[in-house]
């Protein structure tokens, strides 16, 4: 049989930058194994497959890293988004609307808004804020070759976070250290050896147009180095969040990632906090549509 797919490029304006994105709009008679092997096939961070909804909602989604199925991801959500409505899927877009996608990790809404004649999707992370493990400097400095002096932890120590997938989040002394940092993979198999995620998220403060630059290594998943990371991002703002001495308000970064793979990304995630306890996150961005065509299955 064959299935139509869409390509997109995702949190940029511009095409060939941001994080690609393979959609299967109609993955209906797909088995699991074959979904995998078109993931595997498109070799992007992640393809999505929609279906019908059980539960409900808008679509059901299902995401491909090269390697395995996740619950949930932040681009994959923005770019499936994107898809749907430029094609019409879910009619004229004149104001914002709200669409929720079925995961394995939970319902998630995005919020689709016309914005300078395109369109501008941000999801709602499935899950509130959760913190895990932490590791020492030297741990994280071995798995990402720098230096101790090079990881921060003034605000946090390096520590698990999620809001529907788990990483392992840093902070970086510079700009150069976040440049210099490369997976090492002995030193990421001694992180799950620990029961550690070694899928890291490494940023540093910035003082440009950005707040925060960002990369994020997920070797093990098939993703080497991801250019636009939106789980990951939107758990760095629900950890800012945590840990800032405020009780309550609303927090906003624009994040900048991929420029070390000359993808750059930009990312705008934000945070809610209430009595002291991070009640919701999200991260959003521009799309812009890259190609079409037919893949043969079976």
């Amino acid at each position: 049989m064959r299935y139509r797919y869409y390509t997109c490029d995702v949190f940029t304006s511009t095409r060939f930058g941001g994080n690609q994105l393979a959609v299967l709009t109609d993955a209906q008679g797909l088995s699991d194994r074959q979904m995998q092997q078109i993931a595997r096939e498109f070799n992007f961070a992640e393809s999505t497959f929609v279906l019908p909804p059980e539960k409900g909602q808008t679509r059901r989604v299902r995401i491909f890293t090269p390697v395995t199925e996740v619950p949930f991801a932040g681009h994959p959500n923005v770019g499936t988004a994107f898809v749907l409505a430029s094609l019409g899927e879910f009619g004229e877009i004149g104001a914002p609307i709200t669409v929720t996608f079925e995961e394995k990790a939970g319902p998630v809404p995005i919020t689709i808004s016309p914005r300078d004649g395109t369109l501008r999707c941000e999801l709602s992370a499935p899950e509130r804020l959760t913190l895990g493990q932490t590791v020492s400097p030297e741990s994280l400095a071995t798995a990402v070759s720098l230096a101790v002096d090079d990881v921060l932890t003034s605000t946090h120590p390096p520590q698990v976070a999620s809001v529907g997938l788990p990483f392992l989040i840093a902070e970086l002394r510079n700009r150069a250290a976040l440049e210099r940092a490369r997976a090492d993979m002995p030193g990421l198999e001694a992180l799950r050896a620990q029961g550690v995620t070694p899928d890291v998220h490494l940023y540093v403060r910035s003082n440009d147009e950005f707040d925060l630059r960002a990369r994020m290594f997920a070797p093990f998943d098939g993703v080497p180095e991801d250019p636009a990371t939106g789980s990951a991002n939107c758990a760095l703002a629900g950890l800012l969040s945590h840990y800032d001495g405020a009780r309550d308000g609303t927090k906003a970064w624009r994040i900048a990632q991929g420029v070390e793979m000359g993808r750059p990304s930009l990312l705008e995630a934000g945070a809610d906090k209430r009595d002291g306890v991070v009640v919701a996150t999200r991260v959003g961005g521009a799309s812009v549509m890259v190609s079409e065509g037919l893949i043969e299955v079976g």
